[in-house]
């Protein structure tokens, strides 16, 4: 971000991202950033997590489910894998993540939907081995 105070909605959105993902993705992502993607950084903030994560229509387990189909049936692997591990702080379960991958099979694709499953399972084996969140 620049020198300028920042809005409310990124005070909003980094206060959300941080209760989504964990305080230590988002301090790493933070110490990652450079001018390059400052603003980029500032519009994910401000976009995701402080217009849409932020409202109050669906709850925070309902627009994690709904993440992770979008995410898988757009085959973006690395959100897939943060946003399994975010479930420890939206209330998703196993269970969720399952039903959402089934729906990506029928909707998306059976090849979309079979490369997220294995992602998810190696996530869940990561996160078993480490309980504690590393996000």
């Amino acid at each position: 971000m620049s020198e300028k105070e920042p809005s409310e909605r990124y005070r909003t959105g980094m206060a959300v991202r941080r209760q989504v993902l964990g305080d230590a993705h988002v301090d790493r992502a933070t110490a990652q950033m450079t001018e390059f993607d400052a603003d980029f950084q500032t519009f994910i903030t401000e976009g995701a997590w402080g217009s849409v994560w932020s409202r109050p229509g669906l709850t925070r387990r309902e627009r994690s489910i709904l993440t992770l189909a979008l995410l898988a049936a757009l085959g973006q692997d690395e959100e897939v894998a943060m946003h399994v591990r975010a479930t420890r702080n939206t209330g998703a379960t196993r269970d969720d993540i399952k039903e959402a991958l089934l729906h990506v099979a029928v909707y998306a694709g059976v090849p979309a939907a079979n490369h997220a499953f294995k992602i998810v399972k190696k996530t869940f084996a990561e996160m078993e081995a480490n309980p504690e969140p590393q996000e």
